[in-house]
């Protein structure tokens, strides 16, 4: 899911953040454009949340460069006919950071946990699991009983991280059973890291954990230090100074073309599964007109945002064609046409009023997605609309789409698939229970709509679930919901002794630094 909250660290900050990183082994320096709002795995929800999570904690499985689920904590698994009962089995000399072992009573409390606090991914599993689901058959042995089929449920594992259940229970008190306060700021995981300092919006720093169970070798990170900043010369300036490993994919254009040019320095590039959206407000004026929606998409210069301001593929619809069999390929993606724009605007209940106020809401301090902005309004203006820019932090922007009165009509929002199934785009941002949240900015609450994503996740045949997300896809893409921009084409400035970086369809699993080598002595 790319959702950036924009915060600016100083080239004077990031200096003497990295004072001394010369001397430290194989450390790596990463900039990112969006602060850490939490490291809790139960509140977890998007981009550098996730970056955290797969590096502190460990969950009973994970996935490969091809989305093929693979084993982590639990070594096996095996499930009942009906697909309603789970069994996994954990593997031996897995051990949290404390040194004490993994233990299936650990996975019951960390699922009821995130079922208990109600945040982050528990949305998933409503209706499906519960407090009594997950129990604990010995210590090595742990069965979920499902509700009801839902067929992702494997893909939805690698986000079910562990916690150590005996320390967190430790810091429990009578007003906070669950530990928030101490795991807000503190790693209780089995990761391959653990959280050695955070300073809250504009540094974080984790640790190799010398137990890890996977091992490490001459080559693993044994550091890694995340700048948060969206300032283009800080990034720029550090790689100048050789301290930059990793950048964001956010950056301006001329930004990874200056650090490409530097002889220690590549620019990966590579293909995603996350989309750029202009989600739209389905249920407030004036994009709760289909027409208004509708002129909106016609008047996106879209090969203008693809090939000059964000590179990226055509998007057809909600879903990219990751998940080929789901894929409705009689979708054609739609072309700029102010023309046809104009005419849905004279055909919808807005006509005749006079220019119709409409706001573009975005990250503040993200160049890119100014410009995208100041692109809409150029063509917007001209066909009846008066545009109003609304630059927010994206923690601002998170908290103004907890309402729909206050999520404005227009939105630039990345999302990405958060667990390797098409379930993952449809559910969580337009399902009616997903409302309230940056990933549902569209305010849908279509029953029917409902009922068709309940459909497939309730069906185990996999042909009939392809048949129901095909015809998902052509709905969504009629009503116009959103418009479907690009299918993000990601770059980042890597140093030349970084290596081992592999894109994951899963919302930040590339960013496993253990998966990493640091080649250079």
């Amino acid at each position: 899911m790319k959702n950036f909250k924009s915060k600016a660290l100083t080239a004077v900050a990031a200096a003497a953040l990295l004072a001394g990183a010369a001397q430290a082994e194989n450390v790596v320096t990463v900039n990112a454009v969006q602060i850490f709002g939490t490291i809790d795995p139960a509140k977890i929800n998007d981009y550098t949340e996730y970056m955290a999570g797969v590096n502190l904690y460990e969950a009973l499985t994970t996935l490969d460069g091809s989305g093929a689920i693979q084993p982590l904590l639990a070594e096996s698994w095996e499930t009942s006919e009906d697909g309603l009962t789970w069994t996994f089995t954990l593997k031996d000399g897995a051990t949290f950071q404390d040194g004490s072992p993994v233990e299936a009573k650990d996975v019951v409390w960390s699922v009821n946990r995130l079922l208990a606090i109600n945040e982050g991914p528990a949305y998933l599993f409503d209706g499906v699991l519960d407090a009594g689901s997950v129990t604990e058959i010995d210590s090595r042995t742990v069965q979920f009983v499902l509700s009801k089929t839902y067929a992702p449920f494997l893909t939805t594992t690698p986000i079910l991280f562990v916690l150590n259940s005996d320390l967190a229970m430790e810091h429990a008190t009578d007003g906070d059973e669950w530990a928030q306060d101490y795991i807000a700021n503190t790693s209780i995981g089995a990761g391959a890291f653990y959280l050695d300092s955070w300073e809250r919006g504009a540094r974080m720093t984790i640790k190799a954990y010398d137990g890890y169970h996977l091992g490490w070798d001459d080559d693993s990170i044994d550091e890694v230090r995340f700048v948060v900043t969206n300032e283009e010369a800080t990034v720029k300036a550090l790689a100048a100074s050789g301290e930059l490993s990793m950048s964001s994919d956010a950056q301006a254009q001329e930004t990874y073309d200056s650090i490409g040019a530097l002889d220690s320095y590549r620019i990966e590039e590579y293909p995603t599964a996350t989309n750029f959206y202009f989600k739209l407000n389905n249920s407030r004026a004036p994009t709760d007109d289909v027409n208004i929606r509708r002129a909106i998409a016609y008047a996106t210069d879209y090969e203008t945002i693809r090939e000059v301001i964000l590179p990226g593929e055509p998007l057809t619809g909600p879903m990219p064609p990751i998940f080929e069999a789901a894929y409705p390929d009689d979708v054609e993606a739609l072309v700029f046409d102010l023309d046809m724009a104009r005419q849905f605007v004279e055909a919808s209940s807005y006509a005749g009023q006079g220019p119709i106020d409409i706001e573009i809401m975005y990250v503040a301090g993200l160049a890119f997605e100014e410009e995208i902005g100041l692109l809409m309004k150029s063509t917007l203006d001209t066909i009846g609309f008066n545009t109003i820019l609304k630059p927010e932090p994206w923690n601002r922007m998170t908290e103004l789409a907890g309402d729909v009165t206050t999520t404005p009509a227009i939105n630039q929002v990345f999302y990405g698939a958060t667990y390797p199934s098409p379930d993952s785009y449809f559910y969580s941002q337009y399902h009616s229970l997903a409302v309230g949240s940056w990933t549902s900015m569209e305010w849908l609450q279509n029953p029917e709509v409902d009922a068709m994503i309940e459909a497939a996740r309730e069906t185990s045949d996999v042909d009939a679930q392809n048949a129901i997300y095909q015809d998902l896809q052509r709905r969504l893409v009629e009503d116009q919901v959103d418009v479907f921009v690009l299918t993000q084409r990601s770059q980042q400035a890597m140093h030349e002794c970084l290596q081992n970086f592999t894109w994951v369809p899963m919302q930040s699993f590339e960013f496993n630094f253990h998966t990493m080598k640091w080649v250079c002595n």
